[in-house]
This record gives structure tokens, sequence and C-alpha cells, in this order.
């Protein structure tokens, strides 16, 4: 395969650009690298793939990895058509992985054309793009939060989702609403993958995880928002990156070529529990700060994968304590994220 992945300087685009490269197929990742959370998190996960800071130009010039001979790099915002039209042109791509888009639900709420932009507008370029350059199948990343306040549990792809509470999960059932409609009009094979709270080595600084160990390592306080009675289908990266690359190569069936499966490790932990967990591999308690739920969340998460270990025979095995052990290990290791 050769595979356009957006988002790889991203947390979830980052892994999976890695586990694409080591499997040996040619790998084209792009980002905008903008400033929604410090770029030096970005840009650390570019130089571990190889790709170096000061060769990062704005003009969408490809920069060759040093680590991997297979993988390359452009700074390339989904919203500037031109420019990945050319790209499109110039590479001949065989799949496409997207994962840029403009994350988080409680930053919705403060900045709604952010999304709009990132979400909608760049979406519908990666799709103009791919019917147009007859790519063999589109991947795509939605999220659990389609699911809004849905009471019915697990989450099922049957599950009504037509209530989003917050702008990102609006957005991002505006993907797979565009995504079918392509794959109805132009044949064109997409797949998207509703993730459940990813978690891991290289993570997303503005998420519980890294927040809670910034906090607890500095003796700072933690906020658990619902007053810690919530619960979340906690996956690992490895997993998620693993369901994500046999997706890329099992094609829809049904018509039109349009899936859509969950990706979740199926066992939701309680909130409280993880903090335990994550004080537990620190070593050190944490301080708690309870407060009421945030505008635009959810009390629970929980994926029924059953559709995605029908697609492609897998499903998430990663206990919460091996997990955590692996984001802990990777935290204090890589010390330059206590300051983000």
């Amino acid at each position: 395969m050769k595979i356009l992945v957006t988002g790889t300087a991203g947390f979830i685009g980052f892994h999976l650009a890695e586990r694409l490269a080591k499997e040996g197929h040619e790998v084209v990742g792009i980002d905008n690298i903008n400033d929604y959370y410090d770029v030096n998190l970005k840009y650390a996960r570019l130089a571990e793939s190889g790709i170096k800071r000061e060769l990062i130009t704005d003009n969408g010039q490809l920069i060759a990895s040093e680590k991997h001979s297979n993988y390359r790099f452009a700074k390339i915002d989904l919203t500037d058509l031109p420019k990945l039209e050319q790209l499109f042109q110039q590479e001949h791509f065989t799949h496409v992985m997207n994962l840029a888009a403009q994350p988080g639900v409680r930053y919705s709420i403060e900045n709604p054309h952010a999304y709009v932009q990132s979400n909608i507008v760049g979406f519908v370029n990666i799709l103009e793009c791919c019917r147009h350059n007859k790519i063999e199948h589109l991947v795509y990343a939605s999220s659990s939060s389609v699911y809004g306040g849905n009471s019915k549990i697990p989450f099922s792809e049957e599950d009504r989702v037509d209530y989003p509470v917050s702008l990102y999960a609006a957005t991002k059932k505006s993907n797979e609403l565009m995504a079918y409609t392509y794959s109805h009009l132009y044949n064109l094979p997409t797949t998207g993958l509703r993730f459940f709270t990813v978690y891991g080595p290289w993570g997303r600084p503005d998420m519980a995880p890294m927040l809670f160990a910034n906090a607890i390592t500095k003796g700072e306080a933690i906020k658990v928002f619902n007053n810690g009675d919530m619960e979340r289908d906690f996956t690992y990266v490895d997993d998620i990156v693993e369901g994500v690359y046999r997706c890329l190569k099992v094609l829809p069936t049904k018509t039109p070529l349009a899936d859509v499966c969950n990706i979740g490790n199926s066992q939701p932990i309680k909130l409280m529990d993880f903090i335990a967990c994550l004080e537990e591999q620190l070593g050190e308690k944490a301080e708690k700060i309870f407060l009421p739920m945030q505008d635009g969340d959810v009390k629970r998460t929980w994926a029924d994968t059953s559709a995605l270990e029908t697609k492609v025979n897998y499903k998430p095995s990663t206990t919460l304590n091996e997990g955590v052990d692996e984001f802990v290990s990777w935290y204090k290791e890589f010390s330059f994220c206590n300051a983000l």
C-alpha cells in the first residue's frame, strides 16, 4: 500500500505512521502543526519518526525521514485544497487514513469555527481528492462522542446518533454522513472508526492521562468532573493502531461501500479507578478537586466492538494496568512533557 496519513504530528497519527513504515508500506504524512496544544510535543513526535524540525517548511515540501526510508512528511493544512490536490496528483496514493482534525469536546464550545474549518471543510477536501484520484479505501477517524448522552450500553453502531451534545461530536457525525454520500455517489470505499478514549505514550496534553500525570508529579490538584462519577472505555493506543491497520486492508462489502465501526476496549473503567491506577504507577497520591459535569461531556462510554471483530477479526485487549504502565514509563523517560 502507498498510504497518505493525515495528522502524523498528532497522537494516533504518529503511532500509525510508525507502524505502517515498519510494516514496509510507503507512507506520506501531513499535518498543519497547529497550536491547539504545545507544538513542541508535535515536533518531538515527528523527530521520533526521523523528521527534523528545522527542515519542515510552510510550502508543503516533502521531507524524508532519517529513520524510515519509506516515510516522508509535509506540513500541509487540509483546508489548503490546491496543495492537497497537488500532493494527491503527484503521489498516486492507494489508501488514505484521515486522522487530522480539531480535537476536544470542551474546546469546541470556545472555538467553533476551528472545528468547522478542520473537521468539515478539511474532510470534504479529503473526500474530493479521494474520488478524483481513485483511492482504493479511505479510512477516517470518527469518535465515540457521536453517541451523545446515549443511555443504552454498550454503544452499538445500530444506535441512533442524532443528538450530539457538542459541536465536536456534530462535526464527527457529519463526517460519517459525508463519507456515506461519497460512497453512494462515487463508489468510494470508506470506513469510519469511532475511537473510544485513546491513551498511551506520546498522548495529548489536553487529555486526562497527561493532565493528571503532570499535576500529580508537580504536587498540584487534579480536576475531577461530575464528582468522579464517570466511566470511560479507555483504549490503549497500540490496540487502536492495530485495528486501524487491519481496517485499511479490508474493504466494505455492503452497498454503498461505507462502513462505520466502534474501536474501543469494550471494558469501561471508572474514572476514579483510572486515577488510582495512575497514582500507583507514579508512586504518588493526587490531590483532587471535585467539580460538576462540564458542558458537552458525557457520563459514560462503552464500545460494542462486535462489528470490528466481524470485519477484521480483532478485539483490543490491553489491560488498564498494562496500558498505564507503558504510559508512565514513557512519561518518566521524556521529561519534556512535564513542561507541557
